[in-house]
């Protein structure tokens, strides 16, 4: 409850949550997944066994590599999240919420607007509204 609070105050609206053996290795937000786009143009998310699964995550992680973009599952140190270009909160009611910056202390990591993230986001609601082929069997008709 406590980094709730200094959230509040400080007015972050989330966490981004580090392992707690090392506090090295980024787990997810407290909303959500983390996911980011590297200088490579990949498509990373932390890999742990202590991040809760993520249906929607899963769905961005097949829908990736249609743009262009490999996908990295594993594990994320924080140390890394500088050379991000994109980062975003990725969860089942909003897909993506774009992170605009990660303050740490004294230190703030900003990031570019997302757009490849923005795709990725297109291309999720444009299958759960019938406007793309569902290629991979996502989406069930319920009458």
């Amino acid at each position: 409850m406590h980094i709730s609070v200094v959230c509040y105050k400080n007015r972050y609206p989330i966490a981004l949550y580090l392992d707690a053996k090392e506090r090295k290795y980024i787990e997810e937000f407290s909303t959500s997944n983390f996911i980011g786009i590297n200088e490579k143009g990949n498509y990373v998310t932390p890999k742990s066994d202590s991040i809760l699964p993520s249906t929607t995550n899963k769905v961005l992680m097949k829908l990736a590599p249609d743009l262009g973009m490999e996908v990295e599952e594993r594990p994320v140190a924080y140390d890394e999240l500088k050379s991000f270009s994109e980062v975003a909160a990725c969860g089942t009611a909003v897909v993506l919420t774009p992170i605009a910056s990660v303050t740490r202390g004294n230190e703030t990591i900003e990031f570019q607007e997302i757009s490849k993230l923005k795709a990725l986001y297109e291309k999720v609601k444009a299958l759960q509204v019938g406007e793309e082929e569902d290629a991979y069997g996502l989406t069930r008709v319920v009458e």
